[in-house]
């Protein structure tokens, strides 16, 4: 099932796809000499596709969407979001930086300087997918990193006992005490950050 994030996404790309056709119907390349010569309007880096029309990159895009790795390969599911939107704006990129698109579609469009608000709800359908596990994962990694440097603190502690008198012990052995009890926050911490990604998750399995 398809969270409705990712529903959002899917109306967008096909918003964009009508916008694409409308684009290569006006041929606004067709007198430029320079495009003309051109064997693609992207860069391979973010394109597969080679062609001169618009709507041919949008159908890569909608491939791309279609194909989405399953949430349980979360670094590939992520990547492939991320891709998603660098190409999605760099198709509304083309179609807002052609003046004469811009001139013959002021009611669509608004000026140039609002790109970045035009390109927004594309950004924020990925972001909404991306940005609760994104966080946990964050959040899981930092918890994490406090347990090892806890755990190491204490083994530190333990050295130390064996090289001093006992009152000193004595002190080490309470300072000991207190990091098993941070470490024990911390796993429980862990535990809890591990309980809310599973949740995550679930949901966007719905």
């Amino acid at each position: 099932m398809h969270t409705a994030s990712f529903d959002k996404l899917c109306q967008q790309v096909a918003t964009l796809k009508q916008h694409a056709e409308q684009f290569d119907k006006a041929k606004l390349f067709a007198k430029n000499r320079y495009m003309q010569a051109q064997p693609s309007l992207f860069d391979r880096g973010v394109f597969t596709t080679k062609s001169m029309k618009l709507v041919d990159y949008v159908l890569e895009i909608e491939d791309e969407v279609n194909t989405l790795p399953p949430l349980d390969r979360r670094h590939a599911h992520n990547y492939a979001l991320e891709r998603i939107a660098n190409q999605v704006q760099a198709v509304f990129n083309v179609i807002k930086s052609t003046p004469i698109w811009e001139k013959e579609n002021k009611s669509t469009y608004k000026p140039r300087h609002k790109v970045t608000n035009q390109t927004a709800p594309y950004q924020q359908a990925v972001k909404k997918i991306m940005q609760p596990a994104h966080e946990l994962y964050d959040e899981l990694k930092q918890n994490h990193e406090f347990e090892r440097r806890l755990v190491l603190m204490v083994e530190e502690c333990k050295l130390k006992m064996q090289n001093v008198g006992p009152i000193k012990a004595k002190a080490i052995n309470l300072e000991i005490l207190a990091l098993h009890g941070r470490l024990g926050r911390c796993r429980k911490a862990i535990s809890a950050t591990e309980e809310k990604i599973q949740q995550v998750e679930k949901q966007q399995l719905r």
